[in-house]
């Protein structure tokens, strides 16, 4: 399913905002979202909302054999998934161009700038390595999902634990959490990649652009940088001629926000320490209370609540005492019911009783009419009258039912006309 495009009259507004150096969200031109970062009840499950952005990071590790080129060195593998579920535009089971090139530069930040030592995730030289495979999933799509997945993978990877190994002769024994605790993976330093957006060919530039923002933008240039102002990748895409000038700035810029993002994250990261060392809840369990996996939240409006105790106790002082309750109905006798004191209510038996006596002589005249028809009924004989002829050829048999009248210039009526009709059926038969 496409996206719907953007209108021309909101192409325009959006244009002539950033020409005036305002946003659709009030923030500055160098300003971040919202930043929040939360974990699992696992190690290794990270949720990052950039702020309408929301990306989870799940790391796992399985033993495996190690590439013949490097048997000495684990293995890492990125996978970022776009869902439909983040936006009508991502299709399901089907790579988009967005899809293979956000992959690429997670590998690029992550794996070849050597982050993670991965020579530490070797277990036995030329059979068994660690492979810790990172999942991104996106949940809900608002732009700049770069930087989202690349904050929620590094802190995905430095919240993760493996389990501890112990090496017998060629016996591998992989050991549960309850029997040792597991080991956290060795990080040097935390690359985190940074978005900012060229308009109107590089004259303008903004820093996070939200999902309107990266439809109507020229170009795009994403950094990878860590605290030591070390640039681990850069990607420029759009087509936009850059000058050394703007690049220089970009990377200052960039500078900056990897070092606000880098506290952030290791803040998280004691936070969640110190909850789970207290044993405090964490994870699933503490975002119910806090109302965070809910996609819609109550808004609340203050009330004013004083004097409410003297105005209630005014209203009840100057109330009216409420009615008696009415009893429950009586049935003194079969028909009769009593609802309030001194009154009676009747219905059916004594209504039944004023209509016999008003309609007694209707009913001795209704009484002799059924007995007159029930004896003309007896009165009233059938006669069966059967006419059989027979032929040479075929035999048929009529039945001729005649209802005759009570008198008897009826029934010889009626037997002239069963003649005549026993008549006329022959010659046809004849004929």
């Amino acid at each position: 399913m496409k996206d719907t495009p953007l209108s021309n009259c909101e192409r325009d507004f959006l244009l002539k905002a950033i020409e005036e150096k305002k946003r659709l969200d009030g923030r500055q031109t160098y300003d971040y979202r919202k930043i929040k970062i939360t974990f699992g009840s696992d190690y290794g499950c990270c949720f990052v909302d950039l702020g309408q952005t929301r990306v989870m990071a799940q790391v796992s590790c399985e033993l495996v054999t190690p590439k013949e080129s490097r048997p000495n060195e684990g293995i890492m593998f990125f996978n970022l998934e776009l869902s439909p579920m983040a936006s009508p535009a991502f299709e399901q089971g089907r790579q988009s161009e967005l899809s293979v090139k956000l992959n690429r530069q997670l590998e690029r930040c992550l794996r070849n700038s050597k982050c993670i030592d991965t020579e530490s995730l070797c277990v036995v030289s030329g059979e068994k390595v660690w492979q810790i495979r990172v999942d991104v999933h996106t949940l809900n799509n608002d732009g700049n999902l770069m930087d989202a997945a690349s904050v929620a993978a590094i802190s995905a990877l430095c919240h993760f634990r493996r389990p501890d190994v112990g090496i017998q002769g060629e016996e591998v024994t992989v050991y549960s959490p309850e029997e040792r605790d597991p080991i956290p993976l060795s990080i040097y330093h935390m690359p985190i990649s940074v978005s900012l957006a060229f308009f109107q060919q590089g004259t303008y530039l903004l820093v996070d652009p939200c999902e309107r923002e990266e439809r109507v933008m020229d170009g795009l240039l994403m950094i990878a940088m860590n605290k030591h102002r070390e640039i681990c990748s850069i990607q420029s895409s759009g087509g936009i001629m850059l000058l050394k000038e703007q690049v220089m700035r970009c990377s200052k810029i960039a500078s900056v926000k990897v070092s606000e993002i880098t506290d952030l994250i290791n803040k998280a990261l004691l936070n969640d320490k110190t909850a789970r060392k207290a044993g405090g809840r964490c994870g699933f369990a503490e975002s119910i209370p806090q109302e965070r996996i809910t996609a819609l939240k109550t808004d609340q409006t203050s009330v004013e609540m004083t004097g409410v105790g003297e105005t209630v106790s005014s209203i009840v002082q100057t109330a009216e005492a409420p009615p008696q309750k009415v009893p429950s109905p009586l049935l003194p006798v079969p028909g009769v019911g009593q609802v309030g004191e001194g009154m009676r209510n009747t219905w059916g038996v004594e209504e039944e009783e004023d209509g016999d006596s008003s309609g007694g002589d209707s009913g001795e005249e209704a009484v002799k009419m059924e007995e007159e028809q029930h004896k003309e009924d007896k009165s009233r004989k059938v006669d069966v009258v059967e006419i059989l002829d027979s032929e040479e050829e075929e035999e048929e048999e009529e039945v001729v039912i005649l209802y005759p009248e009570t008198t008897e210039k009826a029934k010889n009526k009626g037997s002239s006309s069963g003649q005549k009709g026993a008549a006329t059926s022959r010659k046809q038969q004849k004929k």
